[in-house]
């Protein structure tokens, strides 16, 4: 004799969004690729899950709520800067919704954000320890030299040099250039120094189009085997304190600022689209530096 279990009951559970909330976030997140976008789809993966987990519609949550959002961030220890990021991102996805006639006014318009401390506090390297760490990749695979100089001494995103390619390597004007894409898009042209150039020659070898950067599997390197790449190098140099990709790029404005080279400037090569950005580098310097002792 057989026997059935009986059916499972079938609970009706409400969908997470209408369907004018998902044409909104479809659209919000379309205008923008790449690292960006991944950081905004984790940004507004999160604020939704918070929202239905209060039984709360997208457009539904007023300015209390989107700031009993940011506190419960801040009882979970998250930086201030995470939470501003994610306030940004709510902000931006309600102001494209406004600007499509799907909601009638933002709820964000008047969020309070933390106040950010304008001082950069991430590890950064001395000079010493930049000197040791060129000298230990000059030492090592011509790619490991290649991708330490490229964050180093030209200040690049991880994410830059990674999505580089053999094609945009040129010569203008005397000198060794790389076009590469910076973040939100935009195509610009920058120099080599001249060891990075020889390094990326050395890397690159007989090929003559493809990624600059690969990995032993010889596909495209990405940003986690950059920064194993790094982590190694830094061992090797004999520095303890935990170093990544924007480690160097940190050291990278630093320096540049150590030598003289006007804020204005050390801004473009950093592609930063807010000055203060720049400057928090400039202050951590500078508080020790220029102070009056």
């Amino acid at each position: 004799m057989t026997t059935t279990n009986p059916p499972a009951a079938l609970v009706p559970v409400a969908p997470v969004f209408t369907n004018t909330e998902r044409l909104a976030l479809a659209g919000f997140l379309a205008g923008y690729s790449g690292l960006t976008r991944e950081a905004y789809e984790q940004d507004l993966r999160q604020y939704p899950s918070w929202c239905h987990q209060h039984h709360l519609r997208l457009f539904q949550a007023r300015r209390p709520d989107i700031e009993c959002f940011a506190r419960e961030l801040e009882n979970r220890g998250r930086a201030r800067a995470t939470i501003t990021r994610r306030l940004c991102t709510i902000a931006g996805f309600y102001r494209y919704a406004v600007e499509e006639d799907l909601l009638d006014r933002s709820p964000a318009a008047h969020v309070r954000r933390p106040r950010l401390d304008y001082e950069s506090h991430a590890t950064g390297l001395d000079r010493n320890e930049l000197g040791a760490l060129l000298v230990a990749a000059g030492l090592g695979a011509p790619a490991e030299h290649a991708l330490i100089s490229l964050l180093a001494l030209n200040g690049l995103r991880v994410s830059e040099a990674t999505d580089a390619n053999i094609e945009a390597l040129g010569v203008e004007r005397g000198h060794r250039t790389l076009v590469i894409t910076r973040k939100g898009g935009k195509v610009v042209t920058i120099p080599l120094a001249p060891r990075t150039a020889r390094a990326i020659d050395l890397a690159v070898g007989e090929r003559v189009d493809g990624p600059i950067f690969l990995s032993s599997d010889g596909q495209r390197l990405d940003r986690h085997g950059a920064a194993r790449i790094v982590r190694r190098v830094a061992v090797r140099a004999g520095i303890t304190k935990p170093v990544g990709p924007h480690t160097l790029r940190h050291a990278f404005i630093t320096a540049a600022l150590d030598a003289g080279v006007p804020l204005r400037d050390v801004q473009e090569a950093a592609s930063h689209a807010d000055p203060r950005t720049t400057m928090r580098y400039d202050r951590a310097r500078g508080s020790l530096d220029r102070h009056a002792t």
